[in-house]
């Protein structure tokens, strides 16, 4: 199937509200540098193909969970709610902390939220699936408020001796709560998908149903992430232009009536070129890639933690986020704060 394959139509889902923030990143720094000293890897090569200098890994006793938990309650602090003001979890991570009981069912446990906790799997568009399944449960009633939290630990899955993948990723986690809000909030349009031909660019061929974890698949490596970089650049430059103009056109506005674009943190060469592309002035993007990394579902997240503290989107401004990775899988919206 062609990479340009035809995308689902553009959605709305109105009369909700996103709001507050909340994130959390271990404390373990892992600069270029070090990985130059510990592996060997060029860290001029590193900040050149990918902008990143540095990136946060867990600690030996830290899981999904306990980022997810620590995001949790870095939100519950900055807005005075707590686990009694919501009824339904919503957690996107494509690195549980096991297969079974989800991540989620432990995050909901440890935090004593009473509702049904549910796991959404699109890898580095974990956070947007996420935020449009809670945004239908509480457009719908099932809901009434929502805390919807994206998070990874990405380091667990990685070859610590591949350079096209290690310097790439960090861990860590970001939070926001879902409610009923005005007609005028909420996704004013959005494009959700997926095109599963590209599964293969970017997958962890072992350790599922399909094919269990061997002693000869673990020495082949196959229980690390693999990917497809370039074709995976390509794809991921094409999907997020082609569907910011997507969520754009649906909902009549032009770039000039966003505050503020907010892309998965992958590759500042895939930001870049696709905001320049679409003419976005770059003063309008919000980046932290350089101190995290590409933290997956965390990702989307922990940039709106960080532009909300700094004044870059606040409430009633229009928001563009958009997350976008294996699968392939893609979740582009424009958001009335």
């Amino acid at each position: 199937m062609s990479e340009r394959a035809p995308r689902p139509k553009c959605r709305t889902l109105t009369g909700v509200r996103v709001f507050g923030t909340g994130k959390y990143v271990p404390d373990m720094v892992v600069g270029n540098d070090h990985l130059h000293a510990k592996l060997g890897f060029d860290s001029d090569w590193i900040v050149k193909r990918t902008g990143i200098l540095e990136r946060r890994h867990a600690a030996p006793n830290q899981a999904t969970s306990d980022l997810c938990v620590e995001a949790a309650r870095d939100l519950f602090a900055k807005t005075g709610l707590g686990p009694k003001d919501c009824d339904l979890l919503v957690l996107g991570t494509f690195t549980p902390d096991m297969s079974f009981p989800s991540t989620a069912c432990i995050v909901q446990d440890r935090l004593g939220i009473i509702g049904p906790a549910i796991e959404v799997e699109a890898a580095c568009a974990g956070f947007m699936y996420a935020l449009t399944t809670a945004a239908a449960y509480v457009k719908s009633g099932a809901s009434d408020r929502a805390l919807v939290i994206g998070g990874d630990t990405n380091s667990r899955v990685l070859n610590p001796t591949d350079i096209k993948t290690y310097p790439l990723f960090g861990d860590g986690a970001g939070a926001v709560f879902v409610e009923r809000g005005t007609p005028e909030q909420g996704l004013i349009a959005y494009s959700m998908g997926s095109e599963g031909w590209g599964g293969p660019l970017l997958q962890r061929a072992a350790c599922g149903s399909r094919t269990p974890p061997t002693p000869e698949l673990l020495a082949a490596g196959q229980h690390y992430m693999h990917m497809d970089g370039h074709a995976v650049f390509k794809w991921a430059v094409n999907i997020l232009c082609d569907t910011i103009r997507d969520v754009l056109d649906a909902a009549k506005l032009g770039v000039e009536d966003v505050a503020l674009f907010v892309a998965h943190q992958a590759n500042i060469r895939i930001i870049n070129a696709a905001i320049d592309s679409l003419n976005i002035p770059r003063a309008k993007v919000f980046n932290n890639l350089e101190k995290y990394g590409n933290t997956s579902a965390g990702s989307i997240p922990l940039a709106l933690d960080e532009a909300a503290a700094e004044g870059r989107v606040r409430p009633g401004e229009l928001a563009v986020l958009s997350g976008f990775g294996a699968g392939l899988t893609w979740g582009t919206a424009v958001v009335r704060w």
